[in-house]
């Protein structure tokens, strides 16, 4: 598993704190037997990087002719990675490149608030692309004593640097080719109410937006987050907006609305750049005449 934390002294778990970071280190692996290539996956080879080396993100890919070309990465497929307090997430990186020898292998660091994670020699699936893969979590380790990698302070967005060697032994590297949000998950609950109701009498709808804490490992109230209250008609299958509520401080939610025809109550939160996006599960109320 990818291991990630944050600074040193920054969190501690029952009272001991945090084991000083590995600095990476690069250690050109024999390629596979035949020239056949294989998919780099980090499993327990990442490292938490601390502090970055001071690269401009300006500098260029290519120094020289003949020099591997780093035309730029993809992670999560191009998605938002959503992390919540249970469940391992894994996410892909992709950097893609060329070079007339063909690419070999590359290292990434991603880099985000608080610190980051890196990998080395993830071995190309073809001449322009190679892959490696992290694994992120936001819950304890199994019969480990280390707090879990990710806390509150992660999140937001990273960005990806790559380096890059090709068959040939020439190598490049590219600061900021990639960039990513790393999010804390969301979660809505929503409650219609009364039900049945008189055409034209009010209804209350209630609910609550939650998001995940990466250093209780529990959700918590979303305190202060716009929120939107939509509808949809019994035989429409669009949800529209008709008001929009802001959280408490517990991150509940309430307002009443006028009763017009039977459908579908539901909360929908659009996310920000630290936590997701949710959406409650529509629920139903049959109106009267």
């Amino acid at each position: 598993m990818s291991r990630f934390a944050a600074p040193l002294g920054d969190r501690r778990r029952d009272g001991r704190p945090l084991a000083p970071s590995v600095t990476a280190t690069r250690a050109r692996r024999p390629e596979p037997p035949g020239g056949a290539t294989s998919r780099g996956v980090v499993t327990g080879v990442a490292v938490v990087l601390l502090a970055w080396a001071g690269t401009s993100a300006d500098a260029a890919s290519v120094t020289s002719p003949g020099t591997p070309l780093v035309s730029g990465a993809t992670v999560n497929l191009g998605r938002d990675v959503i992390v919540g307090v249970t469940n391992d997430v894994v996410l892909p990186v992709t950097v893609a490149g060329s070079d007339d020898s063909g690419l070999s292998h590359v290292d990434v660091d991603l880099k985000g608030p608080s610190g980051g994670f890196s990998t080395t020699d993830a071995f190309c699936e073809s001449a322009t692309t190679c892959t490696t893969v992290f694994t992120v979590n936001a819950h304890p380790a199994p019969g480990s004593d280390d707090p879990v990698d990710l806390a509150n302070a992660n999140a937001g967005t990273w960005s990806v640097d790559a380096s890059v060697e090709a068959d040939d032994g020439d190598s490049a590297f590219a600061p900021g080719v990639g960039s990513f949000g790393l999010k804390r998950a969301a979660r809505l609950a929503v409650d219609a109410s009364p039900e049945p109701v008189a055409k034209g009498a009010f209804i209350i709808v209630t609910g609550r937006l939650v998001r995940a804490d990466w250093d209780t490992y529990r959700y918590a109230g979303y305190a202060g987050r716009a929120v939107r209250l939509q509808f949809r008609p019994k035989d429409s299958g669009t949800y529209t907006t008709v008001a929009t509520v802001s959280t408490s401080a517990t991150g509940t939610l309430r307002t009443a609305v006028r009763a017009v025809q039977d459908g579908y109550w539901r909360w929908n939160f659009t996310g920000t750049t630290t936590t997701g996006p949710a959406k409650a599960s529509g629920d139903y109320v049959d109106v009267r005449p």
